[in-house]
């Protein structure tokens, strides 16, 4: 069926309701609009389905997402878990409410029992939740830190970790399969409630997940001298963050916490801020504003379904506040896990850090001088809690700390995704230990630099739009395989790892060996020096990103040969 069918058929059809209709019926004879919502249905990947709110197949509505969960819920009955049932929590972007009850509607349909929490909840208490109901799945309402336009759904499976192999290729089958809108099995509310399938969660799993956080602080002492001098700044940038950030603070005892006033409160347009993501720095804007007036030692900012963390910290010599990437504040946090954990005598013979393979390679130093081994995955926080999993069915390792350049990490294993809620009382946490020692934060990461060296990653990512964005990004990998880069920038590459065909060429002896990584379609480039590159399509947005990381003698000469490599590879695509 064309483009042209399906839009027919979704301006006619009896099964699509007249507020669909009528937002459809206002594009008549926009052709680009009506072929970007209907030249493809909206794709359920490896991490579940991401698209911008509207009428259409290639959109983000009810029939899409219930779509989904017809094909999810058929998965589950195969597997026999419709007793153990399925935890949903959703964000505060616009249409969460109503695609979260509506998942859970077609899965009560379903004969699946579902616990959907009363209110919105960060995304990391939902891969708690499940665990501790003992739920065969999750579902997670949320596009992250996608614009406002956007929202996602995202599944997890009883191991408390988004979906991977082989479920995720066995999910997706199952999603496919469900080819027509007329096989979505829905209930009533009133129905579902009556017969025990659809059931509200809510404070006793907040309590129960602020204890498991509670319980991973290890320097109380440090925080009953300083909590009340160490002075904080934090927004939620309108999302989930707000109560449980304040909340266990304010358990442990943190006094000194500023809430920026105008994006306390949820809002699903993100009315002050354009892009609520804490890796751009305009998204700091009104915190750091507050933070100059009441000359905080630290500003924070979460993302709408708080599992990333932003972070400025004063530098006490300038009076200035310096941002830290994903990859600073995730090695500071580690640095300091690891180090107490020694003075401790906490550390254990099989400790690991987990890492993704676009993470800075600091994260080797620092697993080095404490005598923990380094496990390296693929891009996507999925691949870390996975980790977790393998070490508790084999006794390999014992989880210590995982993080990922796109400023999220975890420590524990309460959740199995990245959580900016324990992110925060940790770097709280550390806040107050240098503190007491007579350092800022950005003091002890310079003392991290001058300890293992002048390590700086970047991230260029090329939004590309539409039918022709994504063919080009497609068409700039495959060049790039066609022809491989023998240098970039000032540097050479001495090896290849191509992890879709599973290599890893040395170009000087022509050695190929396996990645021992499962495919994707990612290039990466080791480079001489120290230095690397890495290219990949986006998993959630229409993008081509290209990572990018650095080691010098001091921190101009890493910003410089960083700028160097940006250059470099923007060229590449030009």
């Amino acid at each position: 069926m064309s483009y042209k069918e399906k839009y027919e058929q979704w301006c006619t059809d009896l099964i699509f309701d007249e507020a669909t209709k009528e937002e459809l019926q206002g594009i008549a004879g926009e052709e680009k609009e009506i072929e970007d919502r209907f030249y493809k249905d909206l794709s359920f990947g490896t991490g579940g389905l991401r698209g911008v709110i509207g009428a259409g197949t290639n959109r983000m509505n009810v029939y899409t997402v219930t779509k989904a969960t017809q094909g999810l819920a058929n998965y589950i009955r195969k597997q026999g878990g419709e007793e153990k049932g399925v935890a949903i929590a959703f964000d505060s972007r616009n249409m969460s409410v109503e695609f979260s009850e509506q998942a859970a509607l077609c899965l009560n349909a379903n004969g699946i029992r579902t616990y959907r929490f009363e209110t919105l909840r960060p995304t990391p208490e939902l891969s708690f939740a499940l665990r501790e109901l003992g739920c065969i799945a999750g579902i997670v309402i949320t596009a992250s830190h996608n614009p406002s336009e956007y929202n996602g759904y995202k599944v997890y499976w009883e191991d408390g970790a988004q979906i991977t192999a082989p479920k995720d290729k066995e999910i997706i089958a199952e999603v496919n399969a469900v080819t027509d809108f007329a096989d979505i099995r829905m209930m009533g509310r009133a129905e579902a409630e009556e017969k025990g399938l659809f059931r509200v969660i809510g404070q006793e799993i907040d309590d129960r997940y602020m204890e498991e956080l509670k319980k991973l602080v290890l320097s109380p002492e440090s925080i009953r001298k300083m909590a009340d001098s160490l002075k904080i700044v934090y927004t939620p940038l309108h999302g989930t963050g707000n109560l449980p950030v304040r909340r266990v603070l304010r358990e442990l005892g943190f006094t000194n916490v500023q809430v920026v006033p105008e994006q306390e409160l949820p809002d699903g347009n993100f009315s002050t801020v354009s892009y609520p993501n804490p890796e751009d720095p305009k998204a700091f804007a009104l915190a750091l504003k507050l933070a100059e007036k009441t000359d905080a030692d630290l500003v924070l900012a979460t993302d709408p379904d708080a599992d990333r963390l932003g972070v400025y910290a004063k530098d006490a010599k300038t009076g200035s506040y310096i941002p830290f990437t994903g990859n600073m504040s995730g090695l500071l946090i580690a640095e300091y896990e690891l180090s107490v954990r020694k003075e401790l005598g906490k550390l254990p013979k099989n400790g690991a850090l987990v890492k993704t393979i676009v993470s800075s390679d600091m994260a080797d130093g620092i697993a080095k001088e404490y005598g923990v081994e380094v496990i390296e995955v693929l891009t996507g926080f999925k691949y870390i809690g996975e980790q977790i999993k393998f070490f508790e069915e084999t006794g390999s390792h014992e989880y210590l700390f995982g993080y990922e350049e796109s400023y999220g990490c975890l420590v524990g294993t309460h959740a199995r995704d990245k959580d900016a809620v324990v992110a925060v009382m940790a770097l709280c946490e550390a806040a107050a230990y240098y503190k007491e020692k007579g350092l800022t934060l950005w003091d002890q990461m310079l003392k991290i630099y001058q300890k293992y060296g002048y390590y700086k990653e970047d991230l260029v990512s090329i939004t590309m739009k539409g039918v022709d964005g994504a063919e080009r990004i497609q068409k700039i990998l495959e060049d790039m395989r066609k022809e491989p880069l023998k240098k970039i920038g000032a540097y050479e590459v001495a090896a290849l790892r191509d992890y879709e065909a599973d290599t890893r060429l040395e170009l000087a002896s022509g050695k190929v060996t396996p990645t021992g990584l499962p495919k994707s379609n990612v290039l990466y480039y080791e480079l001489e020096g120290g230095a690397w590159c890495c290219v990949r399509p986006s998993g959630t947005e229409p993008k081509v990103k290209f990572y990018m990381g650095v080691k010098e003698r001091s921190l101009d000469a890493a910003e410089k040969a960083l700028e160097g490599l940006k250059d470099a590879m923007r060229e590449i695509v030009k």
